[in-house]
């Protein structure tokens, strides 16, 4: 398999992909020394084409390529798509449409949490991917026939998978299922990298508000600056340092010399003078703006045995219906059905109340118990106050 070098090369095999109503895609990149992902193949897959694509080869334009992405004719398929459109939305300020995402589809479609590709391939299609090529530098030239074929095998199977998993979506009444998460998927805010959300990734590590709302703009000016540099969040400064600068809130450099997770002569630097700066920012918040810590405090036991309940009731339905459970519900909607009257979560809306969330709710009502019938977990209606009353009364 060649590599297509040039941009008429591109735009020809582009111009034949856009004749079919799917074609599969997949990329290669590295970004262990960068913020930015450097996009170094993509791989397409129609029907009747395949193609390897060099996106570093010098001259070439991806303009062909981001022009089928955006053809809402062709569908899109993917396989666990998130990485590849936060690519294409970084390069070309661009999230194809439609996609499909097989990871998702498969999840859908009984074959457990999270699949991979290369049991997807081995279920569905019987065949066995040499995955030796896995952890190849991609931005080194010339590739190899050997890694060549590695980065063809991640798509040319996505056509087989994709109408298998179609066929049985369809047949089970479940396309719109996976329209829904498709729906999040293409979500452009999905992959804005938003320099004042950036705390949200972090384990809040932190004993206060206060320092909390230090953390947030130490957590925006570390995203900023990485992404000005082009760098790692840890090439400017680690989480560890982080939590341990918020946890002090030092408002001068000379009091970073102090804290043990900074180098010596780090206080001198010109970053910590921007350190500083920020830290006197989340100091100067409105306490309103940050939002409140999590307590620790554990739940009560009664609110524990429901959580454990609610889990049992989760896996129970998951299997009735052989969908894998994290796409129904996962610890945090868990934890807010247990605590909360009436929590909004994914699980209690659309697909997922018809499957899992109305069971929750009666279980939390008394209306449902849980019990074992030949080793499976199995659903009880149980009779209303009512119908007790009435029964008794007789």
């Amino acid at each position: 398999m060649r590599l297509i070098e040039t941009t008429q090369e591109l735009a020809r095999i582009c111009t034949r992909l856009r004749q079919h109503d799917y074609v599969g895609v997949d990329t290669e990149f590295i970004r262990e020394q960068t913020y930015w992902p450097k996009l170094c193949l993509i791989q397409l897959a129609g029907p009747e084409d395949e193609a390897l694509v060099d996106p570093l080869s010098p001259g070439i334009s991806l303009e062909p390529f981001f022009h089928l992405m955006a053809n809402e004719r062709v569908v899109k398929v993917f396989h666990a798509a998130r990485q590849d459109l936060e690519i294409i939305w970084n390069q070309a300020h661009l999230i194809p449409l439609p996609i499909f995402d097989t990871q998702v589809a498969a999840m859908v479609c009984g074959f457990g949490e999270a699949v991979s590709y290369v049991n997807l391939v081995k279920q569905v299609t019987r065949q066995d991917l040499d995955k030796t090529s896995r952890f190849t530098d991609w931005a080194r030239r010339p590739l190899s026939a050997k890694q060549l074929a590695y980065a063809l095998g991640d798509v040319i199977h996505l056509r087989e998978i994709y109408r298998y998993l179609r066929a049985e979506l369809e047949r089970e009444g479940r396309a719109g299922w996976v329209d829904e998460e498709m729906a999040t998927l293409t979500e452009p805010g999905t992959y804005e990298a938003n320099p004042d959300e950036a705390w949200r990734r972090l384990k809040l590590r932190v004993k206060s508000r206060k320092s909390l709302g230090v953390l947030i703009e130490l957590a925006a000016w570390r995203e900023r600056s990485a992404q000005a540099h082009d760098v790692p969040r840890s090439r400017i400064l680690r989480d560890d340092t982080l939590y341990d600068i918020a946890n002090h809130a030092p408002t001068a450099t000379s009091q970073l010399a102090e804290l043990r997770t900074l180098s010596d002569g780090f206080a001198r630097s010109a970053r910590a003078k921007e350190i500083i700066e920020a830290v006197k920012r989340g100091l100067g918040r409105d306490p309103k703006s940050v939002p409140p810590l999590r307590t620790g405090v554990p739940l009560p036991a009664e609110k524990l045995a429901l959580l454990d309940l609610l889990r049992v009731l989760l896996k129970a339905c998951a299997a009735r219906h052989k969908v894998a459970p994290r796409l129904i519900a996962d610890g945090d909607d868990l934890e807010r059905l247990a605590v909360e009257a009436a929590p909004d979560v994914p699980a209690m809306r659309g697909w997922r109340y018809d499957l899992f969330g109305i069971h929750a709710k009666e279980l939390k009502e008394g209306k449902l118990a849980l019990r074992v019938e030949g080793g499976e977990v199995a659903l009880l209606q149980l009779p209303s106050e009512a119908s007790r009353r009435a029964r008794a009364a007789s």
